[in-house]
């Protein structure tokens, strides 16, 4: 029984200790984003990478969501004569929900466990210390781009999302499940706000930030070697896309209290 408190106690402690690291990590390299150099050339590139870079994973992802969403809720829009109003539900599922948290799942997979990868990988071999031995500041040259291109790409990556979705969507109410389009169309229009889409960029730059965050804290910190690297991005993808979900939710309860 002595045994399983110290486990519980442990891993309690455990938690706490990498919370507070992470915290204070994490506001080291904030303070950074207002201290010179600025690294221009290096957020450039890191913005290709993360947006352009992500752009047709997002656009198969998001239209396949939107061709889905459509076949899923005709069945039970049919049943009651209300298969007008499809696109305005489609329309508000995607944009607050599906587009920010599909759009940033997308991004955990093909960038955030990229920059631990690498970051992991210069840390075993030593190229972090090399940095600081040339007196350049590791944190200010390879995390602050990173996290500065993802909380900016993410939010535009979720507007294309949400775009392509929508259109995947009518073309196969209309073309294909013979919904009125001009009643879907009318639906969407009187019903749809600008603050449903504009929710859904909020959680965009949110989900960014945090994601790049944790992982690039997650590869700077490494340890292991090569083994090291790949626990290291697994660990990456998996808290990240943890934390989608539990912001997400949080953002949604703020949202419906004070939005």
């Amino acid at each position: 029984m002595i045994k399983i408190f110290y486990m519980i106690g442990k891993w309690v402690l455990d938690i706490l200790y990498k919370a507070g690291d992470f915290t204070i990590f994490q506001l080291r390299v904030f303070f950074l984003f207002f201290k010179p150099p600025f690294r221009i050339k290096e957020f450039f590139e890191q913005i290709t990478f993360m947006g352009y870079g992500s752009l047709v994973v997002i656009f198969l992802t998001s239209f396949f969501t939107g061709l889905v969403e459509a076949v899923q809720l005709y069945k039970g829009f049919h049943k009651f004569g209300i298969e007008d109003f499809m696109g305005y539900t489609i329309f508000l599922s995607i944009v607050k929900e599906l587009g920010p948290v599909f759009a940033a799942l997308m991004v955990i997979s093909r960038g955030i466990s990229a920059y631990a990868a690498e970051l992991g990988s210069m840390r075993v071999t030593e190229q972090i210390d090399a940095l600081e031995v040339m007196a350049v500041d590791s944190k200010h040259f390879l995390i602050v781009p990173r996290i500065l291109a993802t909380t900016l790409a993410l939010p535009l990556l979720i507007l294309f999302f949400d775009t392509v979705s929508n259109i995947g969507a009518y073309l196969i109410s209309v073309y294909s499940l013979d919904v009125n389009g001009y009643a879907y169309l009318e639906n969407l229009r009187e019903y749809a706000e600008m603050k449903d889409v504009l929710e859904g960029v909020i959680k965009g730059f949110v989900f960014g930030y945090v994601i790049a965050a944790i992982g690039t804290y997650i590869g700077y910190n490494t340890k292991g070697g090569a083994k090291g690297v790949g626990l290291s991005t697994t660990k990456a993808v998996v808290v990240s896309s943890v934390a989608v979900f539990i912001i997400d939710y949080i953002l949604a309860a703020f949202f419906l209290v004070f939005w």
